[in-house]
């Protein structure tokens, strides 16, 4: 155990020091230095009055008996929050012994009279079984450990606030005992994750129990417990980002969880936009205390008993059909096929095919974490049809020797799941691995003729790529996930004989998000928030809400549209049917109109039995209903009959035996001419008067176009068709300043803009080379030409005839940096991110400094890692491409060059980000400097083969070709019309002539960070300051972390050099005496 004093180590004061002096960071920091953060007026006498500022000593004890320094680092950024209140607080680091050595060890290391802040930490990730009784021991041995130790802390400490905190450590440093890790060979990282977060929830449940049980330790005032509201975890939403985690960066979050659980309940929480830029609470004139049961009571929500138990664990249904019996001979036709003669039902999906809480008690968080199998709604053969309603139970009355159902509990691999082989956590992505389980087990078994028996499969697939659908738009796209689909159906369709495949459309899944707007409900909203964030946070009727409707129908369509090109209807004994009962979903309510809680599990996410009951059912009549009139909504609320057969068509129905007709793909588009676009926007003024702020800026305002780059920029070899036309800049097309023609013929950004403005001067036309308008962009640039650049741009500006250079709106767009990383391990000092970002940052100075009324697009560089793959058995490409970008298409696949040219191209976009939204550009109303990302996760187009589709590129497979210019001018004005934390950050490169967005009513203003809306974390709207007005000092672009700015916040705008060192020298000499006195009291290193 040892001692820290907050008075810092030389180091840190020196660290500090320079900070305060440059007086500027690369992460915004929220209102810290906090308004209120002086003392208590007088030593509090109840720890229920304790502000941040009393506290005198913060320490942690981890309920563990190894090592973990991930608990220390969280602690140490904490208490340097707590700096900024108490400099004089001291920290009491654990180490690695026994908990009770820590305790005891803590108890005679604290002076009694002093106020303590207290954390106990609960790792999840060391709690370890195989089965569910053996999770349940375990959590009860935790809480165990966890009442002992209070009971310690409580009997021999005073002045002390104690905050219990469940914890989810860093995965790598994880011991990778999470249940079936070392119990089941090949545990899917899907299922680790929803096991983890079901294990914080009920751990966090079962603590809160037992501090509501001992009354929260609070007999004396000097005294008490609280459980933090909510474990603190890393981002666990998408498990791609929580497997490689930034350890800096995830410490820094987990810290500010921690200091954002010790307040007072608040509606304000700590935020954070994805650019590094976070908003941190503080301590308010009505809560100014740190959090304790009693000063907190009024927010809390009750546990009450579930407002709607289930009234009955078995739910039966009654078949009245007469006819249940096979055709007369086994049919050849799947178009022929009547109930009896299903001889094997399989289901491949998510957790929602598994079963995941389907049989969980209402009060059982732990038991979502079971997978009910038996009770599955579309694979589920447990007991019959009078006591449990599952597909298979309804096919077992036509046919009692059904097989391939799943029984009981278990996982996939398990023999009672059979052919359930469903995985909780599943996306899209898994269907073709499932797919190919589902054949190898129907091979295998026995029982099963895999030439003649026939089968039903279902497949239910696309929630969990819903819910993380936010987190890469790119990657969990509609077309995306529709390929996937496809992949794994092409596999059973050309693999499997004598199917029919359910291929169930994707719930629509906004109208859970009630459950968790009725706090009245008690669901465990933040367990869910971390499953599925992206649909549970975007608010009602915002632009982040109406896109996940968009989603949503987006899949829904797409898997309608993928079967409707009649792809696997090309013989007798295979089909595939969109059963789409679940396209609108009516959430059930109770006669107060609150959701029923009955038709979950205990999450509030996952579907209780009641739920699967009424999904079998509705299943089981879409199989009945003819394509084209099939039901396509879920009324939970109505009741839900079975259907028989038809007597006169008693089959399963097809698009064959329905008399159904596809609708005809559109057919295919003569090849096109040109590469202009439609335009359909009605809005289209300009301002009724000239704005003075560039944040009320409509596309009609903009009087001037410039554009500063490379030879992208410059359109090179933009319509070469051959080697000779390469070297040709066609700078009339050129995507962000070209103005060639008019908008239905050339599509670049001018040509749109004059659609608002038919005046708008600037732009280049033909294929002159500079000058040519505003076109500034020199083929062969890199980042250190862009300052002359903008020097040649402000003289053009201030000498042309055709500008008011003092109130005109002028738009300029930079993009550079592609050959700073085709040359990086040429140069790597000179080519380096720092000089990179030094060469922009003096180019946008330049700019903020001399040029009134302007609004400048930084397009993001590109990853040209994806530049690897575009190849053409041509002397350009197969020369030319490696000589135009060496560092890229050189290194082999995977080796240490490639590697790290990738951080690097990670690196320029970061330090970008860091520019851009620093606060460095937000002292004038008449400049900003907004990111447009749509070259962020770059995605090379493809072809129906998988191979590039090279019309989008030049001669030389590494410039654009005029289609290529002409996608990126639609991706760059569409990112204008998106808000700054919800642009799209990938480019569709797909041709069609309606992707233009166009201005909305409500919002017809180009968007900037300011206008963007309060989910946007912001500066303070900044006060109008003409050119000239120096920046402020610059600093090194260090990677500041969130919690650091806190710090830098208390000092900076009061003190500098002098009074900051004459600060941390008398308090080193002040504390180097009581440093010694606390190191030799007691305390063991």
């Amino acid at each position: 155990m040892g001692i820290k004093d907050r008075a810092f180590s030389s180091r840190a004061q020196i660290r500090i020091l320079a900070l305060l002096a440059c007086m500027c960071s690369a992460v915004e920091s929220g209102p810290l230095h906090c308004a209120n953060s002086s003392p208590s007026p007088s030593t509090p006498v109840s720890v229920h009055s304790l502000r941040p500022a009393d506290v005198s000593v913060v320490s942690a004890l981890v309920l563990s008996d190894v090592e973990r320094s991930g608990e220390i680092r969280a602690l140490n950024m904490l208490s340097e929050i707590l700096f900024t209140f108490n400099p004089d607080v001291s920290t009491v680091l654990p180490d690695q012994r026994s908990l009770m050595d820590q305790a005891e060890n803590i108890m005679e290391s604290l002076s009694p009279a002093q106020w303590k802040l207290l954390l106990l930490l609960i790792p999840v990730d060391e709690l370890s079984a195989c089965t569910d009784q053996g999770f349940s021991a375990n959590i009860d041995a935790t809480v165990n450990r966890v009442e002992q130790t209070l009971d310690s802390l409580h009997k021999k400490l005073t002045h002390t606030l104690v905050h219990v905190v469940v914890w989810s450590g860093l995965s790598d440093e994880s011991h990778d005992r999470v249940c079936k890790l070392n119990c089941e060979e090949g545990y899917d990282k899907n299922k680790r994750r929803l096991d983890t977060i079901v294990l914080m929830a009920t751990l966090q449940e079962s603590v809160s129990a037992l501090l509501e049980r001992r009354g929260w330790f609070s007999d004396r005032e000097d005294f008490t417990v609280i459980l933090q509201s909510s474990p603190v975890h890393i981002d666990l939403s998408d498990p791609m980002k929580a497997s490689t985690p930034d350890s800096s960066h995830d410490i820094s979050m987990l810290a500010l969880q921690l200091w954002t659980n010790l307040l007072q309940p608040m509606t304000d929480k700590t935020e954070m936009d994805g650019r590094g830029i976070v908003t941190v609470p503080c301590p308010t004139e009505e809560k100014p205390f740190l959090r304790t049961q009693q000063n907190s009571a009024e927010l809390r929500i009750p546990q009450t008993a579930d407002p709607s138990p289930l009234l009955d664990p078995v739910m039966g249904t009654e078949l009245i059909c007469e006819d249940r019996s096979p055709s007369p001979s086994i049919p050849t036709s799947v178009h022929a096929l009547r109930p009896a003669d299903i001889k094997v039902v399989a289901a491949i999906g998510d957790s929602l095919t598994a079963a995941n809480g389907v049989g969980a008690a209402q009060n059982n968080l732990l038991g979502v974490m079971t997978e009910y199998r038996g009770l599955s709604w579309c694979i589920g053969g447990d007991e019959n049809l009078t006591t449990i309603t599952t597909l298979p139970n309804i096919l077992r009355e036509f046919n009692p020797s059904l097989t391939g159902y799943s029984k009981g509990k278990g996982g996939e691999n398990s023999k009672q799941s059979f052919l359930n082989q469903a995985v909780p956590g599943a996306k899209a992505d898994d269907m073709v691995t499932q797919a190919r389980a589902l054949i190898k087990r129907m091979k295998e078994d026995p029982r099963i003729d895999f030439q003649n028996d026939w089968k039903i499969i279902t497949v239910f697939i696309g929630g969990n790529d819903m819910c993380a659908h936010c987190s890469d738009t790119r990657y969990y796209s509609p077309d995306n996930i529709v390929k996937y689909i496809r992949e794994a159906l092409d596999i059973l369709h050309n693999e499997v004989p004598r199917a029919l495949v359910n291929l169930v459309e994707l719930l629509d899944i906004v109208p859970l998000r009630r459950l968790h707007q009725v706090t009245s409900l008690g669901c465990p909203t933040w367990l869910v928030n971390i499953i599925c964030s992206c649909v549970l946070k975007p608010k009602d009727e915002s632009y982040e809400f109406q896109i996940l409707q968009e989603l949503n129908q987006a899949y829904q369509r797409g898997m309608k549209e993928l079967v409707e090109t009649g792809r696997y209807d090309t013989h007798d004994n295979f089909t595939v049917v969109v059963q789409p009962f679940f396209r609108n979903v009516f959430l059930p309510l109770l006669e107060d109109g609150k959701p029923d809680r009955s038709y979950f599990s205990p999450d509030c996410f996952h579907l209780s039995q009641k739920a699967h009951t009424l999904m079998a059912r509705a299943l089981w009549n879409n199989l009945m209903e003819p394509l084209g009139n099939k039901t396509d909504k879920e009324d939970f609320t109505a009741g839900v009959p079975l259907k028989c057969p038809e007597k006169s068509s008693p089959y399963l129905k097809t698009y064959h035996n329905s008399n159904y007709t596809y609708n005809p793909p559109p057919p295919t588009p003569p090849p096109a001419t040109n590469w202009g676009s439609d335009f359909s926007c009605v809005n289209t003024a300009p301002s009724d008067t000239v704005p003075t702020s560039v944040h009320r800026l409509r596309p009609g305002d903009i009087k001037v176009v410039a554009s500063l780059g490379d030879s992208l920029t410059a359109g090179f070899g933009a319509k070469a068709n051959n080697l000779l036309q390469l070297v040709d800049e066609e700078r009339g097309v050129s995507w962000s300043i070209g103005g060639d023609d008019t908008l239905e013929t050339v599509t670049t950004l001018p040509n749109i803009l004059k659609k608002f403005n038919p005046s708008v001067f600037g732009f280049s036309k033909g294929k002159s080379k500079r000058p040519n308008g505003f076109n500034m962009a020199v083929s062969g640039a890199k980042a250190n030409n862009i300052p002359a650049q903008v020097r040649d741009l402000i003289t053009a500006l201030k000498n042309s005839t055709e500008v008011d250079f003092e109130k005109d709106w002028k738009l300029v767009t930079l993009f550079i940096g592609g050959n700073d990383l085709c040359q990086y391990c040429h140069d790597r000092a000179s080519l380096s991110p720092s000089k990179y970002i030094g060469h922009i940052r003096d180019s946008l100075d330049m700019l903020y400094d001399e040029v009134p009324r302007v609004l400048v697009n930084f397009v993001e560089i590109f990853e040209v890692h994806d530049l690897r793959i575009v190849k053409r058995d041509t002397l350009g490409c197969s020369l030319l491409q490696k000589n135009l970008c060496p560092c890229f298409l050189n290194p082999r696949e995977n080796s240490p060059e490639l590697n790290e040219m990738k951080k690097v191209n990670r690196d320029l976009q970061m330090e970008t980000d860091r520019l851009v939204y620093g606060g460095r550009y937000d002292g004038r109303q008449d400049f900003t400097v907004v990111l447009q990302p749509f070259f962020e996760n770059s995605v090379v187009p493809m072809i129906e083969d998988g191979t590039p589709d090279l019309t989008f590129f030049s001669e030389d497979c590494f410039h654009f070709s005029e289609r290529g210019h002409a996608e990126m001018g639609i991706g760059l004005w569409n990112n204008m019309l998106e808000p700054v934390g919800s642009k799209q950050s990938y480019n569709n490169f797909t041709y069609d002539r309606s992707k233009i967005h166009c201005p909305t009513k409500e919002h017809p203003f180009i968007f900037t960070r300011i206008n963007s809306g309060s989910d946007v974390p912001t500066t303070t709207m900044p006060i109008t300051v003409a050119p000239g007005i120096p920046l402020p000092a610059d600093c090194p672009n260090d990677s500041v972390p969130a919690w650091a700015a806190a710090i830098l916040a208390v000092g900076g705008l009061v003190i500098g050099w002098v009074v900051t060192w004459m600060i941390f020298y008398y308090r080193e000499r002040r504390n180097r005496k009581r440093n010694q006195s606390n190191e030799m009291n007691g305390t063991k290193f």
